[in-house]
């Protein structure tokens, strides 16, 4: 790996956060459903990602993040008796899907701040870079 800028950095784990936002935002919009069959019920979505570290880790302490797969659940769907659904098969099932809604809202608001976090770190670098332009003035 090439040496990275404080800015490329910031701007991969960016993206990373970006990945597992679309991610949740999948798995809630896909919440409610519910299948005839079990193969056929969505199952929640994870985003796996990888360290890559600089090839000069002990000078420098580069380090950063690579999106590298989206994987599916392997939880198996839940299965509910609701003969009146039109959607139920014929012994009168349904499957619903294994999004569980709380765990995707606290991934939100960890996906969002890890987010923000890399934009704050952005604008130091920024503003530091610019006092540093400013004191040769």
């Amino acid at each position: 790996m090439k040496d990275l800028s404080i800015f490329d950095i910031a701007g991969r784990a960016m993206s990373a956060q970006q990945v597992r936002l679309n991610a949740i935002a999948s798995n809630l919009a896909n919440a409610g459903t519910v299948a005839t069959k079990p193969e056929d019920t969505y199952r929640a979505v994870r985003p796996i990602f990888e360290t890559e570290y600089s090839d000069a880790l002990r000078q420098n302490g580069v380090a950063t993040v690579n999106s590298v797969d989206v994987q599916r659940s392997d939880v198996s769907p839940e299965k509910r008796y609701a003969p009146t659904h039109p959607l139920a098969d014929p012994d009168g099932y349904i499957y619903a899907t294994n999004v569980d809604t709380n765990e995707e809202m606290v991934d939100m608001m960890e996906a969002s701040r890890q987010y923000q976090n890399n934009i704050e770190v952005i604008a130091t670098a920024k503003s530091l870079m610019l006092k540093t332009l400013s004191v040769g003035k």
